[in-house]
Order: C-alpha cells, then structure tokens, then sequence
C-alpha cells in the first residue's frame, strides 16, 4: 500500500511539472513572445508550491493507507488530512476572490487585493480546520477522507467555474498584466482538483487488490 501511494505522489509530480509550461501558454495565448513559460522552472516560488501541493496530497493519503494496511488510526494521523484539506479549501476561497476582484477592479496588481486574498485564506484555512476537525468526531477516518475529498471536488469545480470566464474577459481588457490574478485563481483550482483525485484513485485501486486476495483465497 505504501508503494502504490508513493507511486501516486510521484505520477501526480510528474503531471503538474509535465502541464505546467502548456497550461502557462494556453492561458496567455497570443502573448507568447512576452511570457517565456520554460521561466517558470527557474523560480524557488514554483517548485515551493509543487512541494506543497504534494505535501498535502501525502497528508490526504495518509489514512487511506493506514485503512488499507489495517493498521490503526490514531488522533496524530487524523490532524494530517484535517490541515492539508481546510488548506486547500481556503486556496479556493482566495483564488475565487482573486478572479472576481481583478474582474471588478480591472487591476491584476492592486495590492489591497492580494492582502485580502492572503486574509482570506488565513482565515478559511482556520475555518475549514475547525469544520473538518467538527467531522473528524462523529465520522470514521475513511468517511472523512471520502466527505473531504467531495467537498474538494465541488469547490474546485465552482473555483473553476469564476475563474475560467473571469479569466476570458479581463484578457480582453488593456491594463498592466491583465489576467495575471485570475491566472493564479485557474491554477489553484486545477491544482486542487488534481491533487483531490489521489485518495479516490488509491481507494479504487485498494478496494480492487483486496477482492482480488479474497477471490486468490478461495
């Protein structure tokens, strides 16, 4: 179990550094000759918040293969999973108000906005802790990862849903770095919904090896 999960963490690696400079060019299409997307992998700042994406993808990971390993959960291994899924949820409250803020103001660097954006995912990630933190105490640690990863899925997806035609229309204006805010909102929501896919495919892939020793056992 810990192989096929580290198999996980490495496939998921592999894809965001693999989609990171086409994701770059298609957002700013029609720019290329002013965005140089193989830059990207020159900056500590990209390859920090590749480590954290993965961090949280380890922390999502871990009961699942405490429950597939049948070997006992404790509070510790709960606390994991609690902080890496209120973290990605606030992520997608700051990118959602990234998207609408430059969208309103029409100014990518307005800097009262990133201060709110930071504000808010303080405060969500605070928020959302003490939400799952509240399921953590009346659900089992596999229906929680379940309950999480749904909620990541839907809030992705509604991110998704500001951000891509936010992202259309500020393109079209002509202001300094337009796009450039909710470009961030895109790949926050993509990012989550990416990571949020690795427990789904490791309870898949688990569920599917144990009926397999059941059927070998017989």
């Amino acid at each position: 179990m810990k192989k096929t999960a580290a198999v996980i963490i490495c496939v998921y690696a592999i894809l965001l550094v693999a989609i990171t400079a086409p994701f770059i060019r298609l957002a700013f299409i029609g720019l290329e000759e002013h965005i140089e997307a193989s830059e990207t992998f020159a900056s500590w700042i990209y390859w920090l918040w590749l480590l954290a994406l993965l961090a949280c993808e380890i922390a999502l990971l871990c009961i699942p293969v405490r429950v597939a390993s049948k070997r006992p959960v404790t509070k510790r291994h709960i606390f994991f999973p609690i902080i890496a899924g209120s973290f990605m949820m606030a992520l997608l409250v700051a990118g959602a108000f990234l998207a609408i803020g430059e969208f309103i103001r029409e100014d990518a660097l307005y800097e009262p906005m990133w201060w709110l954006a930071l504000s808010e995912l303080v405060l969500g990630w605070m928020l959302w802790g003490l939400v799952f933190f509240r399921w953590s105490r009346v659900l089992k640690p596999e229906n929680l990862i379940e309950k999480q990863i749904r909620y990541l899925y839907k809030g992705s997806i509604l991110e998704l849903l500001i951000a891509v035609p936010t992202h259309v229309m500020v393109r079209s204006k002509d202001y300094c770095c337009a796009g450039y805010a909710t470009f961030i909102s895109l790949a926050l929501g993509f990012s989550v919904m990416l990571i949020a896919f690795g427990p789904g495919i490791f309870f898949l892939f688990s569920e599917r090896w144990a009926k397999k020793k059941r059927m070998g056992g017989r």
